[in-house]
């Protein structure tokens, strides 16, 4: 899919409202995307949205929880009526937690479970049939993390979850080869978005010390949100299956394909560095 230019296609982007959905959104719109946004963030989503329409677009914005079924439902139903079947699909949306199993409640379980994993169900679920039904392609990006190959002790849950995002990326992407449909997992590593910030956490990581550790190494890293953009584009135009964004990523999603045993100890490293 050429993500050069955009004209006459509509870009769905959840979690618009700020960090990397914000960036992809607005990345699409200068392209000359139409845009389908939604993120529960109401201020973010109408910043968004009006910068979009400054540019010339037509924007459907929707203050939306991907994890409510039927808010999802309801989204998708005017965003077909009003647009038609999207073109390119960002299910972006997500949360992070920073604990490990014996610090994790099952609530938080829940919690995570049913935006990071269940939201981009909802996405595929409700958008994807009818690119299907439309016949002529398009693409679905899914937003999983460097976590979904990383797996980190202090992040056993926000792991499995993209662990999780990853598989259904790779399965989804050979049930939807024959419709010409491609799908990407996208793996940022660490990047400075305010996630850092509105992350639960749980155990030695809800000391106010910690965390502040922990926002520190993402503003010193300082890869910003609009470069994963820029990466989300380049990686749908090349149609990858994994499209690892900052040399972290890569650098993981190299040593777990090699070396398994060096990986893990890759990742007892770097949760040492939140303790």
């Amino acid at each position: 899919m050429d993500t050069s230019q955009l004209h006459g296609r509509t870009v769905l982007v959840t979690g618009a409202g700020s960090g990397i959905g914000r960036e992809t959104a607005l990345l699409s719109a200068r392209r000359g995307a139409d845009l389908a946004i939604c993120d529960v963030n109401r201020v973010g989503l109408e910043e968004v949205e009006a910068a979009a329409r400054a540019l010339g677009r037509d924007v459907i914005a929707r203050p939306v929880d991907v994890a409510d079924r039927e808010q999802m439902r309801s989204f998708a139903e005017a965003v077909h009526a009003q647009a038609g079947a999207v073109h390119l699909l960002v299910n972006n949306a997500g949360v992070g937690l920073g604990a490990g199993l014996l610090d994790t409640e099952l609530s938080d379980w829940d919690w995570i479970v049913a935006i990071n994993l269940m939201g981009v169900v909802h996405g595929c679920h409700f958008f994807v049939p009818p690119m299907v039904e439309r016949g002529t392609g398009g693409h679905v990006a899914n937003v999983s993390s460097m976590a979904g190959f990383h797996a980190s002790p202090a992040l056993v849950a926000y792991s499995a979850t993209k662990f999780a995002v990853l598989g259904l990326s790779e399965a989804l992407r050979e049930e939807l080869r024959p419709h010409g449909i491609g799908v990407t997992a996208i793996c940022p590593g660490i990047i400075n978005t305010p996630i850092t910030r509105a992350a639960r956490a749980r155990g030695a990581l809800e000391n106010p010390e910690a965390r502040e550790r922990l926002v520190s190494l993402y503003q010193r890293r300082n890869y910003g949100p609009d470069r994963v953009a820029q990466n989300i584009l380049k990686a749908v135009a090349r149609n990858r299956s994994v499209a690892p964004i900052t040399i972290e990523s890569w650098t993981a999603y190299a040593l777990k394909r090699l070396s398994p045993r060096l990986a893990a100890w890759a990742a007892r490293r770097m949760a040492a560095v939140t303790d």
